[in-house]
């Protein structure tokens, strides 16, 4: 089975919000083993939405919409829905119940406004929300789903878990897919591919190989779809298996892990404790560690040290290495690294420094110049890095680059 996403409402279309409806969606809808065949937003204009319509019913046997079910003026997919199914809204004494009492929780009556709320289309199957005001609607005629659903993001999840993908899984006879992703970091997409080519070139060709770049990192996403799941699960997993070894360099973690996620694991399991010293990347870093539900478990907290002042002061990084090699070197990260170490009575520390730029570099140190370092209570590992003139993407990359050293070191730290 194929299905198209529709988003409704002008705010998208004019980049006042991001539509995350679609990418949730469409993972959900994939991994129950219908496909995705097109993502469309498009504006609060009826005509606009019937349209569309149209179109999405000639081309995919669901169409999944979200937004335009509030009860304000602007919001018009309810009333349009009536006129491309040729019915019209009745009062829906159920939904207006479940209103009441979401409205009772927060010790408030709802306005007589929100009786429109409870208007449902006659030829539509009411689907219960119980998180919000705005009911789901299911549509069937001629063999084509179409299905409303409030753009509220955790309204609109509770109904697809609880209501849509359900009937869709019953409903639906298609082959079973499934996915397995390997997660790298610090490695190109055409080196990484060229080192797995061989395993590629052997996979069956129910299972596809897709390399999904970002910023520092490569996700490797193994999907296949076969009549047979057990086969399916045994071969894919076997597959997976065989690539990951080829690449233990790069792989830090699998499906919807993080850097950040699997340093916290290594750090929990082995009862070792961490600390942070930031200059060029702003507490960047420590953003990303401290964003790990229970890093309080063995984050002890971290410095943002822009000023020489700072580095001397609370990091013990000596005047003479800032006189002589400046703060972007080699030795004054790793008098950073240590010095947070001995400051936050840590087993492991990271330090950076840089020119992220735009401006700044000098000639033998242009923007994008990066020195980092990682130390452990035996050791300290410095690195330098080479980026481009664009501050932001120097940032994140940074902290790809160092997180995944810091992973490394802790790794070695356990095999000694």
């Amino acid at each position: 089975m194929f299905a198209n996403l529709i988003t409704i409402g002008d705010e998208i279309l004019i980049g006042q919000i991001v539509d995350t409806n679609s990418a949730w969606m469409a993972e959900q809808l994939n991994l129950n083993g219908i496909k995705v065949r097109e993502i469309l937003s498009i504006s609060d204009d009826p005509q606009h939405i019937l349209d569309t319509l149209v179109y999405s019913e000639r081309t995919a046997e669901i169409t999944l919409i979200t937004g335009g079910l509030g009860p304000t003026k602007d919001d018009l997919t309810k009333h349009t829905l009536c006129k491309y199914y040729d019915t019209e809204l009745e009062f829906n004494e159920s939904v207006w119940q479940n209103i009441v009492r979401l409205f009772e929780r927060f010790g408030r009556e709802p306005k007589p406004i929100q009786r429109t709320q409870a208007e449902q289309p006659k030829a539509a199957t009411v689907l219960p929300n119980k998180v919000g005001t705005a009911s789901g609607m299911w549509f069937e005629r001629d063999g084509r789903i179409v299905v409303s659903m409030p753009g509220v993001p955790f309204e609109m999840q509770y109904l697809m878990q609880n209501e849509v993908l359900p009937r869709l899984v019953a409903q639906q006879k298609g082959v079973p897919i499934t996915h397995r992703t390997l997660l790298t970091a610090c490695v190109g997409e055409s080196d990484l591919a060229e080192k797995i080519a061989a395993e590629e070139d052997a996979l069956p060709d129910f299972i596809k190989l897709a390399y999904l770049p970002s910023l520092g990192q490569v996700r490797l996403r193994l999907t296949g779809r076969h009549k047979d799941i057990d086969y399916l699960n045994t071969t894919i997993d076997a597959a997976t298996a065989r690539i990951a070894a080829l690449i233990p360099e790069h792989l830090f973690g699998t499906e919807k892990q993080s850097l950040q996620s699997v340093i916290g694991d290594l750090l929990r399991e082995s009862g070792t404790t961490l600390s942070t010293a930031e200059s060029c990347t702003g507490g960047y870093i420590a953003h990303l560690i401290t964003g790990v539900a229970g890093s309080s478990a063995y984050y002890n907290g971290g410095l943002v040290a822009y000023s020489n002042e700072l580095k001397i002061k609370y990091l013990g990084v000596p005047n003479t290495i800032l006189e002589t090699d400046g703060a972007v070197s080699e030795a004054c990260v790793s008098a950073m690294a240590e010095g947070s170490l001995r400051a936050y009575n840590t087993d492991f520390a990271l330090a950076v420094s840089g020119i992220a730029g735009p401006d700044g570099g000098t000639a033998d140190k242009p923007v994008g110049t990066i020195w980092f370092a990682v130390a452990s209570r035996r050791t300290t590992v410095a690195t330098k890095l080479k980026f481009g003139r664009d501050r932001q993407k120097n940032i994140l990359l940074t902290a790809v680059w160092v997180l995944n050293a810091l992973r490394q070191l802790i790794l070695a730290e356990q095999d000694v």
